[in-house]
């Protein structure tokens, strides 16, 4: 239907005979002259109605945004004067000699280029919003991402495998979303939370090396960066360690950032432990633009008579911490005060502070309500420690290590976005060295911090056994500018190993057997030594694209209810339907 795109016509078309189809993007009438700019996925084009050619003009007439067009006519030069130089195609313009109005449109909910539209009406109306050049690059990007890892992966001998979506129900951290079965009445499959699973049984195939980009499914609480389903780069390899594995990821990542943004990220990726990004940054994915980092300062207040202070300080679970402003000395009380309401937010039950006037006085040249309990020598140790300077000011954190390290963790952050103190660029981390297991002291049981398939840092169970809550995983996380990009590890190749752990985990070998007895039985087959990773595609992306949340970069999202306003999803279905299902929905109670 059409010779070009309107984005791509130049100065090299001039006086040619072309055919464009679009959208009307806006329509204007400027003395009997009707202007049209006409869009299509790649920009748009002026287009010129003469009053002369009175059908045609009579139809340009009856435009309105969004009429679906297509137009003949002659390319020309824009008069002079009137080029716009912030278009592709602003030195040039179509007078048009044929009209054909496609189809017509109702007065849009919301304009193209209204940035201030309310996001459930956007998703409301998403085919509409689709259509905005942000939403258009958004999926260009997203598309060109996809397409480069799959070249890099097949380049690398990596094989695309589907695995099921219909499964059994396994223990992985979240929800499930159940599927009842119609041939197996009372029996449901589970939506999979991830391919975990079927891409270890696919190392014990001789696979050898595994990608999927995957869809995945899980029902827990939702944020800017979590979606009811969302797409997973998921990655398996038989035969490597972890740093081979770490080092294959960092040479994607360098490509991918290098061919779809143009722009060279480190040559090597930095690696800290969880321990010590916890114990700097208060986060294990820590944003290194952001050059403030915490300051234990617990064996300095222990003995001080302020409680609040030694009480942490003396507790082994607890923390007395310093988290020092460049030019903090500005912030008033209330913002002092605002800041204190966002950390309590995190558990923290205030935000204790001193303010620097002028440190080379000592004592005299600092301000703080909490002065008067601190020695002169914890004072000098703490300025020192925080390397503080005069107009700057320090705020504690003193609780349960958690608290403080989720308190100050989350300040660090706000507080460098206020004050513009997060660097430009890109920076990925690797976090390494993470405890096996987490302890649940509510529930006074242990929890696997990644996933229970996870290998220690043994290989030896009695050893695991002995000292859970000591023992390290072979677990990484790959960080970037603050966000999660994916976590891997190295798997438990080993029966009697995964055993256990389950066991640890309060599986026993009875529930295991029912539960991943599939997955025992093929322990018994010669599993090789494997390990992965899983990318979130959608959090990728969103990053490269500058977006503030996953839905920005996926076509159809569902909001933070997990509804999905477009089709008015979930809902209610027949009578017939869940009879041929066998459920029976419990009438409320009158």
């Amino acid at each position: 239907m059409r010779t070009h795109y309107c984005g791509e016509l130049t100065e090299m078309q001039i006086d040619q005979e072309v055919t464009v189809c679009g959208w009307v993007n806006r329509r204007r009438d400027h003395g009997g002259v009707i202007f049209v700019d006409l869009r299509d996925k790649k920009g748009i084009l002026q287009v010129v109605f003469d009053p002369d050619d009175k059908e045609i003009f009579a139809d340009a007439e009856r435009l309105r945004n969004e009429f679906v067009l297509m137009v003949e006519g002659k390319l020309r030069i824009r008069p002079e004067g009137t080029a716009n130089l912030n278009m592709p195609t602003g030195e040039v313009e179509l007078l048009a000699h044929g009209l054909q109005i496609l189809n017509i449109s109702e007065t849009p909910p919301f304009q193209l280029d209204d940035d201030d539209v309310h996001e459930d009406l956007r998703l409301k109306y998403r085919y509409i919003d689709l259509r905005r050049p942000d939403m258009q690059y958004r999926l260009r990007l997203r598309a060109r991402v996809t397409r480069f890892l799959r070249n890099w992966l097949e380049d690398h001998e990596f094989m695309d495998i589907e695995t099921p979506m219909l499964t059994r129900a396994t223990p992985e951290g979240a929800r499930d979303y159940l599927v009842p079965s119609r041939t197996h009445s009372g029996a449901f499959f589970a939506l999979p939370q991830s391919p975990q699973l079927f891409k270890q049984l696919l190392m014990m195939s001789g696979m050898d090396r595994y990608y999927q980009i995957v869809r995945c499914f899980r029902d827990e609480d939702l944020r800017a960066d979590r979606q009811p389903e969302f797409t997973q780069l998921d990655i398996e390899t038989s035969f490597m360690q972890e740093d081979d594995i770490m080092s294959m990821m960092e040479e994607m990542m360098r490509g991918l950032f290098q061919s779809v943004m143009d722009v060279n990220v480190d040559a090597q990726f930095q690696r800290i432990s969880y321990a010590e990004a916890k114990e700097r940054f208060g986060s294990d994915k820590p944003d290194l633009r952001i050059a403030l980092e915490l300051v234990t300062v617990s064996d300095l207040l222990a003995g001080v008579e302020f409680k609040v202070f030694s009480g942490p300080a003396n507790d082994p679970q607890g923390r007395v911490a310093a988290l020092c402003i460049p030019g903090g000395n500005a912030l008033t009380r209330k913002e002092i005060d605002v800041y204190t309401e966002y950390v309590g937010r995190y558990g923290a039950k205030g935000l204790a502070y001193i303010k620097c006037n002028d440190i080379d006085q000592g004592r005299d040249g600092l301000q703080s309500p909490i002065l008067k309990f601190m020695p002169d020598e914890a004072i000098s140790e703490i300025l020192r420690r925080t390397k503080a300077r005069s107009g700057d000011l320090i705020f504690f954190g003193a609780d349960r290590a958690s608290i403080v390290n989720d308190s100050l963790g989350a300040l660090r952050v706000k507080i460098a976005q206020d004050l513009d103190l997060v660097e430009e660029g890109w920076r990925f981390l690797w976090v390494v060295d993470f405890p096996m297991f987490e302890h649940d002291a509510l529930e006074n049981r242990w929890n696997a911090l990644h996933h229970p398939f996870t290998a220690p840092s043994t290989e030896n169970p009695d050893e695991l056994e002995a000292n859970p809550g000591k023992m390290l995983s072979r677990a990484y996380d790959l960080v970037l500018n603050g966000t999660e990009l994916g976590g891997g590890s190295i798997r438990i190749h080993n029966r009697e190993m995964q055993l256990r752990v389950l066991k640890l985990l309060g599986i026993d070998q009875q529930e295991a057997e029912e539960k991943f007895g599939f997955l025992l039985t093929a322990l018994n087959y010669g599993c090789p030594p494997h390990g992965g990773i899983a990318f979130g595609l959608d959090r990728l992306v969103m990053l490269m694209a500058g977006a503030n949340s996953i839905r920005e970069v996926m076509a159809f999202p569902k909001t933070q209810t997990a509804a999905c306003l477009l089709t008015s999803a979930p809902a209610a279905v027949s009578e017939q339907q869940l009879k041929d299902l066998s459920i029976r929905l419990r009438k409320p109670q009158s």
